[in-house]
């Protein structure tokens, strides 16, 4: 751990909160995961190793507080830890304004886009009297991660790595960097479709209220507007 070896209580909260992937885990928690593998879908790139050691770290300093339960653990985030809550929404705010735009190669992740488009899709705006099921086809993404199917019923969300066998909603066919422009507001789906970055097949109705559905990042309103 870092040590600056400072009284002043910034320079003691960012030994904690300056750790690598440490503001990364708090921001899981704050969406909502509790169990260790949900918190590993929103960090595909972290280690399983490197997560328990952060979660240890996090419950010693009484940011969250591990409760067992069947085997399966759930970390749950104090009042310490709730009171993150604004500082990680302006760490993200801010990234969004300032350095958003710029993103690089290897800042693309279809694993997380896919999850955080499952956990910030609008589910009130979804039908109520049918199943939703949309296909969405990465065609640049690596094997295993180009298919994804997004199904909605009856109020719950559910993201498959593996077809459900059920009637296709839509199909959405995309590069991950225009998907994700698309998701963090950097650009919009009418000048992906004109560029040929991005194909939306299904009925009429269905692909112009898929927007609506999906939503944007929680962050895409904090863009500058040129």
């Amino acid at each position: 751990m870092t040590n600056y070896g400072q009284f002043c209580t910034v320079a003691r909260g960012s030994e904690i909160l300056g750790e690598r992937w440490t503001p990364l885990v708090v921001r899981e928690l704050l969406c909502g995961s509790t169990h260790f593998n949900e918190i590993r879908r929103g960090l595909p790139r972290m280690s399983a190793t490197l997560l328990a050691q952060r979660l240890k770290k996090l419950e010693a300093v009484g940011v969250l507080e591990r409760v067992e339960g069947d085997g399966n653990p759930e970390y749950r985030l104090t009042a310490a830890g709730e009171e993150l809550r604004p500082i990680i929404l302006a760490i993200g705010h801010w990234g969004a304004r300032w350095i958003g735009s710029r993103l690089q190669e290897n800042q693309l992740d279809a694993g997380f886009l896919m999850w955080d488009i499952r956990r910030f899709a609008r589910i009130d705006q979804f039908p109520t009297d049918r199943r939703v099921v949309i296909h969405f086809f990465l065609n640049d993404a690596g094997q295993r991660e180009r298919h994804w199917w997004l199904v909605v019923t009856d109020g719950e969300i559910d993201l498959c790595r593996e077809d459900p066998g059920h009637e296709l909603t839509l199909i959405v066919e995309a590069s991950v960097a225009s998907l994700t422009e698309i998701w963090t507001g950097d650009s919009d789906p009418k000048t992906e479709q004109d560029a040929r970055r991005l194909l939306v097949r299904g009925s009429g109705p269905d692909c112009r209220e898929l927007w609506q559905w999906l939503g944007r990042s929680v962050f895409a309103d904090s863009k500058p507007h040129t």
